[in-house]
């Protein structure tokens, strides 16, 4: 797996690195690396989700002429895009049918080694973006199974690009708040478990 400054890893260690998080009970893992498609980590990022673990990946910075990269083009992953401040697609994000979400990922502050800060740009950054909003759904609703969550994402997306869902900007850009209403308004439209026994 060659990630974007040119570090490279393994399929034994990504392998072992998705294992370890599952058995240390990790609800979110968040990939900020792409490759080619590798039946291993496939078979990994199955068994992660089956145990709940919600998977978000880097859609890959290789631009509009390239193929999809993985771990984002595999099914079990929610794959994010990066876009600018005024909503506009980072020119060398990957397109793609797998592309979930969009979400912020050009000219964006962060933390860097050495207690530094370094602006960053890249479907990395907008791939842990997604990441925190899930940790914000999770923490409000801990049931939440992978494909629900993936659904509230992009059912509360805001729509980018042409209408509905595309190859560039998937179903639009993640938005936190609306995504965390939509808990909210499912309680409400939920019945009573008790209203029988009250009457």
């Amino acid at each position: 797996m060659r990630r974007p400054h040119g570090d490279e890893s393994t399929t034994l260690t990504i392998v072992r690195s998705i294992d370890w998080a599952v058995a240390h009970e990790a609800r979110i893992i968040n990939m900020s690396f792409a490759g080619p498609q590798d039946p291993e980590i496939a078979r990994s990022l199955a068994a992660a989700s089956r145990k709940g673990v919600v998977l978000v990946a880097a859609a890959g910075n290789a631009g509009p002429k390239s193929g999809p990269l993985y771990p984002a083009a595999d099914p079990n992953v929610i794959a994010v895009t990066a876009i600018d401040s005024d909503d506009q697609l980072f020119a060398l994000s990957n397109r793609g049918r797998h592309i979930a979400l969009s979400a912020p990922g050009v000219d964006i502050l962060g933390p860097a080694p050495g207690n530094t800060y370094q602006v960053s740009t890249g479907t990395s950054v907008a791939a842990a973006h997604v990441s925190g909003v899930v940790a914000l759904l999770l923490e409000l609703r801990p049931g939440l199974k992978p494909p629900a969550v993936r659904q509230i994402l992009m059912s509360t997306a805001k729509d980018l690009g042409p209408k509905g869902r595309d190859d560039q900007f998937g179903a639009g850009l993640a938005d936190a708040h609306r995504a965390i209403l939509s808990l909210t308004a499912s309680s409400a439209r939920a019945p009573a478990k008790n209203a029988s026994a009250a009457q």
